[in-house]
């Protein structure tokens, strides 16, 4: 059976629609490249000693810039996001009023060089776990961003054993210390040689040279004797 369409007409994007609608993909993808990043660095852990103060580090970034960007420190406890601090920066050059919701931290980034960085003063086993800083920028129609910083709490910190790594780094410069000596005392060996050779070469042309003179002064001198005159 034939299926045939009547009254319906399809419409072909011309060249100007297919450009716009490449174009606009485009466009949307160098935004979402630009909007607003929070990093904790490129080492997102951080093992330390019980009862000792440690640095939960965070900055943000973002290539359009800033305006009323708030953010925030939270902690995992059992699952459950527990708000440590916030704030709002409005922008890059103000200093944030911060509000600390837990003992024993303290926000020590002032918004300088974008960070919003927190010490946390005589840690304790409880506050092991992961820390996030969280970001939103109303500048980038509230485009909002997120990090994770995971803390260890330790009884004391253990201190890695590197004998073999020691070990097996000497051997290995050790065999090539023996492989370079090799090559320079091979070297040394085939120069000697060869300028022996030379010298045994020259030796030989002296001694043909002198030969050949010597057998030449003889011929001359009995080609050389004049022819007696008969009387």
């Amino acid at each position: 059976m034939e299926v045939q369409w009547a009254g319906v007409e399809v419409q072909r994007m011309g060249p100007q629609h297919t450009a716009v609608g490449l174009i606009f993909p485009l466009l949307l993808g160098a935004w979402y490249v630009q909007g607003l990043e929070m990093s904790v660095g490129k080492i997102p852990f951080l093992q330390a000693v019980n009862g000792s103060t440690v640095l939960l580090p965070c900055t943000y970034l973002s290539c359009i810039g800033i305006k009323d960007l708030y953010f925030s420190w939270t902690f995992n406890e059992n699952g459950t996001m527990q708000k440590v601090c916030d704030s709002m920066i409005v922008s890059e050059e103000s200093k944030p009023e911060v509000n600390i919701y837990r003992e024993r931290v303290e926000f020590i980034g002032k918004n300088i060089d974008r960070n919003v960085s927190i010490l946390l003063w005589n840690i304790t086993f409880e506050d092991a776990g992961e820390w996030t800083c969280f970001g939103r920028n109303p500048k980038e129609k509230g485009r909002n961003h997120s990090t994770i910083f995971t803390l260890i709490v330790v009884d004391e910190l253990r201190v890695v054993d590197n004998t073999l790594t020691i070990i097996i780094a000497s051997a290995v410069g050790g065999g090539i210390a023996g492989l370079m000596a090799f090559m320079l005392l091979k070297n040394f060996t085939l120069f000697v040689l060869a300028k022996l050779e030379e010298k045994n070469k020259e030796c030989l042309v002296t001694s043909s040279g002198i030969d050949n003179t010597e057998n030449g002064l003889s011929g001359s001198k009995a080609d050389s004797k004049p022819t007696p005159k008969r009387k």
